[in-house]
């Protein structure tokens, strides 16, 4: 999942622990077309230390964290025309974006979903 977010947006760590939660009970999963659940974190933080802050406070432990520190201007943002933090974007094993702006329960719903029976 690629997780568009940022230290001062208080929604974005209202959300943290549901990503939390729902990494630590299905990164180890096997899932349909997929190796297993992971998050790649992209921050529209322009300030490297309050971004570095709020991943240690908000125990964000995956090893994939990223930003340009250029805002709104981060280029993954432009690219996925992100309009709003925070949002989501589930994809699968093949890159295919299975799921957008998953949040709370739907994005638990959206990878039980995807587990292999």
């Amino acid at each position: 999942m690629i997780d568009f977010w940022a230290s001062w947006c208080r929604p974005c760590r209202m959300e943290n622990p549901n990503v939390v939660a729902v990494h630590n009970k299905y990164k180890d999963e096997k899932l349909k077309n997929g190796k297993g659940f992971t998050v790649y974190s992209v921050s529209l933080d322009m300030k490297k230390e309050a971004w570095q802050d709020a991943i240690a406070a908000d125990g964000l432990l995956w090893p994939s964290h990223v930003s340009d520190l250029l805002g709104w201007n981060n280029a993954a943002a432009l690219k996925y025309a992100v309009q709003g933090i925070p949002t989501n974007y589930l994809i699968d094993g093949d890159g295919i974006i299975i799921g957008k702006a998953l949040r709370g329960i739907d994005l638990e719903k959206a990878l039980e979903g995807l587990k292999e029976k």
